[in-house]
């Protein structure tokens, strides 16, 4: 959450990939901390320093790929990001059972030396260099992205005369986020985060065994399952995003949550009053639905919104606070749900079955759609919203 905080700060203020290299360091030394730690406190010194650049890195990084990619494959790639944090988190799943945690930590030193490295080869957000006025370098930047024969000009006069009209406001400050003009944004971005964070994902996540265990299933057998289930969907989501859009895949990502929790709830339900001997396995199909629903949409997509939404001149203050309030929901949904479950099984997973079917409406009525659309597009119609209301 304090990585979080100071994320949009430090991308205006370093770059996108001073931001990323400065949030890698952290990670890179925190890692070494708990490699060389003879002791409790280096390792929590290091969890702390590795969750302070993770913090600033969920927000910088699909900013810096919607600055950077053309309209027509943004959503697509913007969900890659996703979809690699899900097989990253899969595959250490998987060597973490083989190997001690010390080789385990080892081990996560490499992909932050990767892109360490990999941040000379790469070149700057050019919507970042349009900000601070350095137009030659954006124009270079942009060349670069689309390829050496690539015609740029229509999209570098876009984003100039963009940045050039955000440039005649004042520099943003937070209560400047608050005005009427933002208000939609806001409340999209915010909203979209509280209602993926609160309906559930990482309660499911991080006490997957234990559920499974507590419906009367094999916890590794179905942290397997949902494995298997999470990286295909995830997948597919990357696949239909510029396709289908963001809209209707939310709807169906949210719609199949809603049904994947009530049927884990139904599942602790049946099992209290002893009426189906059987629902352990309605439990597992419950969380697969709920898994593999929740990677086709829900998982990435509100990211890929929150760097779509914001104007420039905002986007550093309104990212950081977005990526707090998620964060913020997880660490509130993972330390009361073992409350939660004490207090009642079926009423934990029916509250959060309630929370995706909110987010049902949410999305209906609320979430635009920025399928196909320039970030410069996207601000003219969220400003056209604005004055309609």
């Amino acid at each position: 959450m304090i990585g979080a905080v100071m994320s949009g700060k430090l991308a205006d203020l370093f770059a996108r990939r001073g931001a990323l290299g400065f949030s890698e360091m952290f990670c890179l030394v925190g890692w070494l901390a708990i490699i060389f730690g003879r002791n409790a406190l280096w390792l929590d010194i290091g969890r702390l320093l590795m969750g302070y650049g993770v913090g600033i890195i969920s927000y910088v990084v699909p900013v810096y790929i919607a600055e950077i990619t053309p309209k027509n494959l943004r959503g697509a790639f913007t969900t890659v990001n996703q979809l690699m944090i899900c097989c990253g988190v899969s595959l250490m799943y998987v060597i973490g059972v083989i190997i001690n945690w010390r080789l385990l930590a080892l081990i996560g030193t490499i992909p932050c030396i990767i892109q360490l490295s990999g941040l000379f080869f790469i070149p700057e957000s050019p919507r970042w260099l349009a900000k601070a006025g350095k137009w030659k370098e954006c124009e270079a930047s942009l060349q670069r992205l689309r390829g050496k024969d690539a015609n740029i000009s229509k999209e570098a006069t876009e984003i100039k005369d963009y940045t050039e009209t955000i440039q005649k406001l004042s520099e943003a400050k937070m209560i400047d986020l608050f005005q009427k003009k933002y208000a939609h944004s806001l409340i999209v971005g915010v909203g979209l985060m509280v209602l993926q964070q609160f309906g559930g994902v990482n309660a499911i996540a991080y006490y997957a065994s234990s559920i499974f265990e507590s419906a009367g299933f094999s916890g590794r057998i179905g942290s397997i399952a949902m494995v298997v289930v999470q990286i295909p969907m995830q997948v597919l989501g990357v696949l239909l995003m510029d396709k289908s859009g963001r809209r209707p895949l939310l709807l169906v990502s949210a719609a199949g949550t809603c049904l994947g929790c009530f049927l884990v709830g139904l599942s602790f339900l049946l099992q209290d009053l002893q009426l189906w001997k059987s629902s352990p396995f309605l439990a597992l199909v419950g969380i697969l639905v709920f898994t593999g629903s929740f990677s086709l949409g829900m998982g990435g997509i509100p990211w890929v919104i929150m760097s779509e939404i914001f104007p420039i001149n905002v986007k550093g203050l309104a990212g950081s606070l977005v990526t707090v309030v998620n964060w913020f929901g997880s660490w509130i949904v993972s330390y009361s749900f073992n409350f939660l479950m004490l207090w009642s099984s079926e009423g934990t997973f029916f509250i959060f079955s309630a929370v995706c079917g909110l987010t049902i409406m949410f999305v209906a009525k609320l979430v635009p759609e920025t399928k196909g659309r320039t970030l410069e597009e996207i601000q003219l119609s969220m400003n056209s919203f604005h004055n309609q209301s």
